[in-house]
């Protein structure tokens, strides 16, 4: 008798896969690509214990049906809702649930275009598609991508998605997003040798419309290599009179062992709510607690300097400083952390964090453990 070794991740995505005929266990999973993440992370910070421990566990199968049609899905365990999200347990040591979060069909018998229908992850600047902790962004529909050498263009419309004003991640005050609006995008992206410039527009309709330009770029001087990026973005309410803008500009810079990063951002007086979650592109999220999305009338700059110490240990220090103006809807904060990051192998990681945070003059000491696996 033949016995097939299966690693953990294998186990779980077979687990997600039901067969209309019995066959040979090895028959079934040799067409399946499966990778995904496995990730743990506690926060000594939060107020109450049960939602300090987080879970989450995102398996992904690839299946080739033919030539050109391929079969995805994403299985989530830890929220079993409409909504995955960071996965904090309610009740002390709780089981956490299973969630079906994608499930489509991509088809590429058209030349240069890959055309994706069914349950999938929403690619914008505005969202955040997948996550190995956090809130990702789905919905069922329709999406094409289209390459032309330089110029890539990418449109999809969605009938139902889980954008909501209302779940935990999401920023969105000024207006209700109960996700059932018709949300339509579409995406221009153009490279010219290191340099790649974007442009996104997005509509949920009878909500909101959205549009972001960003540029970014890689060169090197005297052996320095830099990374810098420029983008602006607004979102516009159907039913609100105010507009919503953040614009911000950055770059890192790394010379051998050393790294060093700096980013200025600033919202308008009227709104910061430019991101459909708090770490999208149009949004800026670039540290930890100290976040400029969803504050009007503020700026804020992020600072990080690190060291590659060994080639798996890299350990960094960080500042964040948010100033809120008069006719901000938030006050001022500040952080600053330090962390180590060890990098055991190539797909097992894990970082601690340790700082103080401070709100308006209120300063608390806060950590964070965080592990991932990805397979």
């Amino acid at each position: 008798m033949k016995i097939t070794k299966l690693s953990l991740a294998t186990i779980i995505a077979i687990g997600s896969i039901s067969c209309a005929n019995a066959q040979n266990l090895e028959d079934a999973i040799k067409n399946v690509e499966i990778s995904g993440t496995a990730a743990y992370r506690y926060n000594d910070y939060e107020a109450s214990d049960n939602t300090k421990n987080n879970y989450k566990v995102a398996t992904n199968l690839k299946s080739s049906v033919n030539d050109d049609l391929t079969f995805n899905t994403r299985v989530i365990i830890g929220d079993g809702s409409t909504t995955p999200k960071s996965i904090a347990t309610q009740n002390a040591d709780e089981n956490l649930e299973f969630g079906l979060s994608e499930v489509n069909f991509a088809y590429s018998g058209i030349q240069n275009t890959v055309v994706t229908a069914g349950k999938q992850a929403i690619s914008t600047p505005f969202t955040i598609d997948r996550d190995a902790m956090g809130n990702e962004q789905t919905g069922t529909g329709l999406v094409a991508t289209t390459n032309l050498g330089m110029v890539s263009l990418t449109g999809g419309y969605f009938n139902q998605t889980n954008l909501s004003s209302t779940n935990g991640e999401a920023p969105i005050t000024s207006g209700t997003i109960t996700g059932g609006e018709d949300t339509v995008f579409a995406t221009v992206n153009l490279t010219i040798e290191n340099v790649t410039l974007d442009s996104t527009f997005i509509n949920l309709k009878d909500t909101l419309d959205g549009y972001t330009f960003g540029a970014k770029a890689t060169f090197d001087v005297a052996g320095v290599e830099f990374n810098p990026y420029a983008r602006y973005s607004a979102i516009n309410f159907d039913n609100y009179s105010k507009d919503n803008t953040l614009w911000k500009i950055g770059t890192d810079a790394q010379m051998g062992i050393f790294g060093a990063y700096i980013a200025y951002g600033e919202t308008n007086e009227e709104g910061g709510e430019t991101g459909l979650d708090y770490s999208s592109d149009t949004g800026m999220d670039d540290h930890w607690r100290v976040t400029l999305t969803g504050i009007s009338d503020a700026s804020v700059v992020y600072a990080s300097v690190n060291a590659q110490v060994t080639d798996t240990v890299n350990i960094s220090v960080n500042y964040s400083d948010l100033n809120a103006g008069s006719m901000s809807n938030d006050r001022d904060q500040s952080e600053i952390y330090g962390q180590a990051s060890y990098q055991m192998s190539k797909n097992f990681k894990t970082f601690a964090r340790l700082g103080q945070y401070d709100y308006d003059g209120d300063t608390s000491n806060m950590g964070r453990l965080h592990m991932q696996y990805s397979f």
